[in-house]
């Protein structure tokens, strides 16, 4: 691999396209704006609306490249026998205008068809957030911690046709940390695969490994129907779930609104379900009925699960802020024998 000294210079020599379009792509974009590399064009989602205004925003990429006067287009396929064949067409003839020795794809959220991987002289680079072959797919980062995995990483992969399933250029291993959120295990990803991304770009001599055959797991997507808590679950599920799906889309459960603490939701005529954000919680001491709130001091609540139970920490109301418990149970109290949806 080339030393600091000659790093400049070979950057300076390579012609990247970048696809990409959330904050995760965006740092390593940033990384390689920084590193001297030429980025000759940008591919990233179209606008989209968001905010109480629902107003069209710029994708988080699609900010930076503007920032520093990159050319950037927003297809909205490149499938030429797709819906929009017009749109894959000129992105097309832009990408084969811009001449890229290689495109560096992170988080782009469309499927690149053949032409594109094969476009450039080196190909393809994805960098993805797990260490392959586990956890291919859309949320690796949401499915490692939810899975209760001790470590994560950083893969950079020449992409194939295949689903992550290209030979491997270079990774690295990041632990899980007890406490850590998608959020924020994302941002140390993010981090890292733009130091890695870099890396292999000033070493174009690494050699592909291929991915082993066993140990492939898949990262669905996340739906928000999967951010119900099922108090039936075992309370260490449940925390690692809470912890996977924040910030997105975030871990609920219900409580009635207007009812007298201790009524069971749903049982009452005309009473009025209310979701409840739960942000954070840590295992406790406690066993009972599933769902069922369970004495504790004042200021704390704890919820008995499937298996042990769970002290909530961090809850949010709609409209309202996230914040520590005992702000929560000040103004609507839960307790001891109330059962939460």
């Amino acid at each position: 691999m080339s030393d600091s000294s000659s790093a400049p210079s070979s950057a300076s020599r390579t012609r990247i396209a970048f696809a990409g379009t959330p904050e995760f792509a965006a740092v390593a974009l940033r990384d390689l704006h920084a590193a001297g590399f030429e980025v000759v064009l940008v591919l990233t989602q179209p606008d989209r609306p968001a905010g109480r205004g629902m107003k069209l925003h710029a994708s988080a990429v699609k900010q930076f490249a503007l920032d520093h006067c990159m050319p950037v287009i927003q297809p909205r396929s490149l499938r030429l026998d797709g819906k929009f064949p017009d749109d894959a067409a000129a992105a097309r003839d832009a990408l084969r205008a811009a001449a890229p020795d290689v495109m560096v794809v992170a988080a782009y959220g469309l499927i690149l068809p053949t032409w594109v991987l094969e476009l450039p002289a080196r190909g393809c680079l994805n960098i993805h957030g797990s260490l392959l072959p586990r956890w291919r797919g859309a949320a690796p980062i949401h499915r490692a911690i939810e899975a209760g995995d001790a470590e994560t990483g950083i893969t950079i992969m020449q992409m194939d046709a295949g689903l992550d399933t290209g030979a491997m250029l270079l990774s690295a291993a990041e632990p899980i940390r007890a406490d850590d959120s998608t959020g924020t295990l994302h941002d140390r990803l993010a981090a890292l695969g733009g130091r890695l991304v870099v890396q292999v770009l000033l070493a174009p001599t690494l050699a592909p490994v291929a991915q082993p055959a066993e140990g492939v797991t898949y990262a669905h997507k996340v739906d928000k129907s999967e951010a119900r808590i099922d108090w039936r679950q075992p309370a260490a599920v449940i925390e690692r779930r809470v912890r996977a799906f924040d910030p997105f889309p975030g871990a609920a459960f219900e409580v009635q609104a207007g009812v007298d603490a201790g009524a069971r939701v749903g049982n009452d005529v005309g009473a009025r379900a209310e979701p409840v954000k739960l942000w954070r919680a840590a295992l406790a001491p406690g066993a009972g009925e599933p769902g069922t709130v369970l004495p504790a001091p004042a200021g704390r609540c704890v919820v008995a699960c499937g298996d042990g139970a769970l002290e909530l920490l961090e809850l949010q109301r709609p409209g309202g802020r996230r914040g520590p418990a005992a702000s929560f149970l000040a103004a609507h109290p839960l307790a001891a024998g109330t059962r939460l949806g």
